[in-house]
């Protein structure tokens, strides 16, 4: 039996970004969403709005008692409880969508016969129509055991995602990788935005430089792989440039100096790995960069 036959119909229990986003995106293929259930009012609006059909609207239970499998897209600290609080059984399927949260959560689902997963799409959801748009093509970490990993992963190939088993006990060290990435990137560009800010630029006018760089630094990184997709210059040796740099943040902003270190030392080992930077030049460069 196919998945689009086993999970055939869709229940979200919680109607937040993460839920309109894949309702959108399920509502799109051969599954059907049938049942939503939330307190915000303003989120089932948006919900309903993206996600057309007949989507009945009723208590979390009522999403259980009328769906195949439900999405508990409740925020993490919830997803136990919110599971423990309602009645499962047997050929029902129930997961989360939290990527730190291992299905343990679930516990008291699979007690009562149910099946249970984790279904962990690697996209930023600040905007449900942008992180649509941003979905194919985005990895989807799934645990789960026996017929529904592989139900999950047609879920995630129906949606153009594509799908990646987890092991037991992994989540957050997974979740924790994609914040280098999203989170932790938006912190380093506002680095760069402040630094823009000192002669006098605006934050826009960082963004359009900066954007474009960091469209061709992916690029360049997709074509030839971290270490030859990496210039600047650790990568060429270029020790006077680096000193240049740490005076002029040494002068206006010491954290952004050490963070300038930490970051400018962790480029060593790939400019080394590029071959393009001497074993006795890296030398030199980290021990500018310990000073």
């Amino acid at each position: 039996m196919s998945a689009a036959t086993t999970l055939s119909r869709i229940g979200f229990i919680g109607a937040g970004r993460v839920a309109q986003t894949l309702a959108s995106a399920f509502s799109r293929t051969n599954y059907r969403v049938v049942a939503v259930s939330s307190r915000n009012e303003a989120n089932l609006a948006g919900f309903r709005a993206r996600c057309p059909g007949d989507v009945a609207v009723g208590s979390p239970q009522e999403v259980v008692d009328q769906s195949s499998i439900v999405f508990l897209t409740v925020s993490d600290d919830a997803i136990s409880s919110v599971c423990a609080s309602l009645r499962w059984h047997p050929g029902i399927t129930v997961v989360h969508c939290s990527g730190a949260t291992e299905i343990a959560a679930l516990q008291s689902a699979q007690d009562a016969g149910a099946s249970i997963g984790a279904f962990h799409p690697m996209q930023m959801f600040t905007n449900p129509d942008v992180a649509l748009a941003g979905l194919p093509g985005c990895t989807v970490g799934i645990e789960a055991h026996g017929e529904l990993l592989d139900d999950l992963h047609d879920l995630a190939r129906a949606i153009n995602c594509i799908p990646l088993s987890l092991p037991p006990g992994v989540r957050p060290l997974y979740h924790a990788s994609a914040y280098y990435v999203g989170p932790f990137l938006i912190a380093l560009l506002k680095e760069g935005v402040k630094l823009w800010q000192r002669f006098g630029a605006t934050e826009r006018q960082a963004m359009d430089a900066m954007v474009p760089l960091l469209q061709g630094t992916v690029a360049a990184v997709m074509d030839g792989g971290l270490a030859r997709g990496m210039g600047g210059c650790v990568a060429r040796g270029d020790i006077g440039t680096i000193q240049k740099h740490l005076d002029a943040l040494e002068n206006c902003d010491a954290s952004a100096a050490g963070l300038y270190r930490e970051l400018a030392i962790r480029n060593i080992p790939l400019a080394l790995e590029r071959g393009s930077l001497s074993p006795d030049s890296a030398r030199k460069i980290e021990e500018l960069l310990q000073r």
